[in-house]
Parts: C-alpha cells; sequence; structure tokens
C-alpha cells in the first residue's frame, strides 16, 4: 500500500518508533529564543490536534483545512494533523483563509483577516515557542492552547486513502505524490538520518516556503533528519548552524550570508 503523509502513516509511525527522543524540529524565533521538540512530542502534538479537529471540530475525512500559518513548529504539527484526520491542508499566506474550508487556524495577529474568511470553524494560537495560551481571544474563534491540552494523547485514525487529495496550493497533490515527491527531494539533496536540514525563512514567511509540496518537511519525515527552523537574518547564524550541527541549508530568501564549514545548499 502506498504511504501517505499522515502521521498514522508508515512512514510517520516508523520515524517515531526508531528513535522517539531524538530531535524532529528546533525552532528560533526572532529574539533567538530556542526550542526543541522530540519525535514523541510532535506526535503527542499531533495526536491531541488530530482528536481536537475530530471531537472538538466534528472535522470529517475530505474535510479542507486552512492552515493559514506562518513557518512555525505549530504549523508542521497541523499539518500532520490534517493529514491524519483524513482532510486537505489548504495553504496561502498566513491569515489567509480560501473559501470553501471547514477549519481555519492562524495566529493572533492575523486573527481578524481569517474571520473574514467565511470558514465554519477559527482556531487561534499564540505561537508561543512553548505553546502558551494567548492572552485574549476572540469570542469567534477558540484558543488553540487551550482547546488542545482536553484532547488525548492517542489517536486512532480513519483510514486515510493515499489517492485522495492531501494539500492544496499552486494545485492540489494526494498524499502519494507528496511522500514520493518527499523520497525523490531526499535523493536529490542526498539526505540520510545523519543529516540536519537547516531551513532560513523571513519571519513572517508562509508554509510553501518549504515547497509547494512542502518537500522539505516530508523529507526530513522520510529520512529522519532533523530540522533546524531559523529566521534567515539572525545575528551569528553561520555559529548558530554550526553548534546545531547543520548540514543542509535551504535558504527560502536567496540573501543569508551564511559562513561555516560542512553546510551544503539544498534546494
Amino acid at each position: 500500500m502506498s504511504d501517505t503523509p499522515a502521521a498514522p502513516g508508515p512512514a510517520w509511525r516508523a520515524l517515531v518508533a526508531a528513535d522517539p527522543a531524538r530531535p524532529f524540529v528546533t525552532a528560533y524565533d526572532t529574539s533567538g529564543g530556542r526550542v526543541e521538540l522530540s519525535r514523541a512530542t510532535v506526535d503527542n502534538w499531533v495526536s491531541k490536534t488530530s482528536n481536537m479537529l475530530v471531537d472538538g471540530l466534528g472535522t470529517q475525512p475530505d474535510d479542507r483545512i486552512a492552515v493559514a500559518l506562518p513557518l512555525h513548529w505549530q504549523s508542521l504539527v497541523w499539518l500532520l494533523a490534517s493529514w491524519s484526520v483524513g482532510a486537505t491542508a489548504v495553504l496561502g499566506g498566513p491569515g489567509e483563509v480560501p473559501p470553501g474550508t471547514q477549519v481555519a487556524v492562524t495566529d493572533a495577529e492575523r486573527l481578524e483577516a481569517a474571520l473574514d474568511g467565511g470558514a465554519e470553524e477559527i482556531v487561534s494560537t499564540s505561537l508561543h515557542p512553548l505553546g502558551l495560551p494567548m492572552s485574549e481571544v476572540s469570542s469567534m474563534a477558540l484558543d488553540y492552547t487551550v482547546e488542545v491540552r482536553g484532547h488525548g494523547d492517542h489517536f486512532s485514525p480513519y483510514p486515510v486513502d493515499p489517492s485522495e487529495p492531501a494539500l492544496e496550493t499552486d494545485r492540489a497533490r494526494t498524499g502519494t505524490e507528496l511522500v514520493d515527491a518527499a523520497r525523490k527531494r531526499a535523493e536529490g539533496w542526498g539526505l540520510s538520518s545523519g543529516d540536519r536540514i537547516a531551513v532560513l525563512a523571513a519571519p513572517d514567511a508562509p508554509l510553501t516556503v518549504l515547497g509547494e509540496d512542502v518537500g522539505a518537511l516530508l523529507a526530513a519525515v522520510v529520512t529522519g533528519a532533523p530540522l533546524v527552523l531559523t529566521p534567515a537574518d539572525a545575528d551569528g547564524l553561520g555559529d548558530r548552524l554550526a553548534m546545531e550541527h547543520v548540514t543542509a541549508v535551504l535558504d527560502t530568501t536567496g540573501a543569508a550570508a551564511v559562513e561555516g564549514e560542512g553546510f551544503r545548499a539544498v534546494v
């Protein structure tokens, strides 16, 4: 059977089972704050978010979920959870909610714009590095961190058909297409589990900086190479990448000045 990008899928399950304590994503914010999440921790967030979608928001397979967030570790969780419940993740810019979506998740800064998008349910998140609740939230939206914590740590998924749409960006892509493209990208980048992939991005970069097929995320899943998300204009960027033992650098801005040994550029 073809693999899917869903968290219950073979690629993700094998990744978590192989070494649950190994880092999956390390994220820096513009202040230099750093948070590192293991595979098991990401898996727990994905399970809770999937249960929230199904039990709290009534999400059904084939629903469309607008992940209207900038690049962030929570954005990756929402992608994986959307696929886990058999939904299609729809990506635009941060705060952009395409019509015909059942659920939309956005950050506090762009909540008002998202409320005008017409989604049936709106979820807002603080995007705090440690996942703290929002300081205040509109009565028209749910606070993601508050809501998700009440849901179960284990998710029993629906069967996910890999031939159905899983992602909409410049076009719709099936789960099989996403995983196949990720494997090709990983091969082209020469990735293995011993690599560590840095994604250099602007602070408000959309999720499509990972590729229109979010291939950078899924290449990390299929190879087991951890991700490092960092602002491209961070002071001492080369030292940061060296400290994180980065081996592959995806510069989504095309302008970052990276100095150091052992980095190879990937596109």
